[in-house]
């Protein structure tokens, strides 16, 4: 065991950004009396002490394994290609935040046997940093300027600077480093410009700019004083046209009311039909009680001469019907009951 050694300074921690190169290094020395075959190995000691060691990479019998941890698959190769040189140093590619964590080389060649243990931190770098103003800009406010990184491994430190007109900050500022917060009491115009915030780590730095404007007071009474004129003006609008539909649809309605009204004015016509059954049945009470004696100055009225639907007779009227041997005219057609008519003969008898 004494034959064997490492060489490597010892580096118990050592500090990466997310993306770079790290070499952990393991450097050995053999000696003759190393007679057993070559065997490095890097290991990924878990957090948690009930789970076993994950295999990264290994060398053994002239072969280099680098198939055993999926998640640096690529990304993971020892610096020399051939370890039995006395360099089993191992180098990880484009760092991620999930690297972090303890890694130990183990070396042996029988009887020799000795490891070394690295931790690994992987840092993430201040990114998205944004820059913004809180509150007011009017002269006498209190304004605050607010700077803070989407993405950062902590601790992230915040530093705020002037970068126009006067380089320094005003006076009555307060700058919280942790929080990235400057607050800037009783502005004035004067503290107008541009301010520049630069957040940083352990790793690297991040900036962003944000312009400020004091400005005077507006004046909200006038502000309100036009709001409240606008709104009267609006309502008066909005009332003028509720009035004007409201009298189109009362003169619509009123048009047709006295439409309606007219129409129920006006008398339905007279059939032609129901004048001339009228006509016809008045002459048949009429004769129905006239003897042979009294037929006599009854002339035939023509049936050419029945009354129209627009002719109208007075009440009590009997028109007067001449004697005649024809028959009367078939007034089936027009919906009446035919009426025989009586007929004298020469000697005075009735046909």
């Amino acid at each position: 065991t004494r034959s064997l050694s490492i060489t490597s300074v010892e580096q118990p921690m050592v500090e990466k950004a997310q993306g770079d190169k790290v070499t952990l290094p393991c450097t050995f020395v053999l000696s003759e009396e190393d007679e057993g075959p070559l065997d490095i190995e890097w290991v990924l000691i878990p957090a948690d002490n009930q789970k076993k060691e994950q295999i990264i990479i290994m060398y053994a019998v002239d072969r280099i394994y680098n198939h055993y941890y999926a998640a640096m698959t690529g990304r993971m190769q020892f610096t020399n290609p051939d370890p039995r040189s006395g360099d089993g140093s191992l180098d990880i590619l484009n760092l991620k935040a999930a690297d972090t964590g303890t890694y130990q080389c183990k070396v042996k060649k029988a009887p020799g046997v000795q490891s070394q243990k690295i931790q690994l931190t992987v840092l993430v770098k201040p990114a998205r940093t944004k820059c913004s103003v809180e509150g007011s800009q009017e002269i006498g406010k209190d304004v605050t300027l607010k700077c803070a990184s989407q993405e950062g491994s902590p601790l992230l430190s915040y530093d705020w600077r002037r970068v126009s007109g006067r380089q320094e900050l005003p006076a009555t500022s307060t700058l919280n480093k942790n929080t990235g917060e400057l607050l800037l009491k009783n502005a004035s115009q004067d503290y107008s410009g541009t301010y520049h915030c630069v957040a940083s780590n352990r790793v690297g730095t991040d900036e962003c700019s944000v312009e400020l404007n004091v400005t005077p007071p507006i004046n909200t009474a006038g502000i309100i004083a036009g709001a409240i004129i606008g709104t009267l003006l609006g309502l008066s609008v909005l009332a003028f046209l509720v009035f004007c539909c409201c009298k189109k649809h009362r003169e619509k309605k009123y048009e047709k009311e006295v439409h309606h009204d007219i129409r129920e004015d006006v008398p339905p016509p007279k059939s032609r039909s129901s004048t001339a059954r009228s006509y016809i049945g008045s002459n048949r009470s009429s004769l129905g009680s006239m003897s042979p004696s009294n037929m006599e100055g009854y002339t035939k009225t023509p049936y050419s001469q029945v009354p129209s639907e627009d002719f109208e007779r007075p009440a009590g009227q009997n028109p007067t019907f001449a004697p005649s041997k024809v028959a009367a005219p078939n007034l089936s057609r027009m919906g009446a009951v035919p009426v025989m008519i009586p007929a004298q003969s020469k000697d005075g008898s009735i046909v």
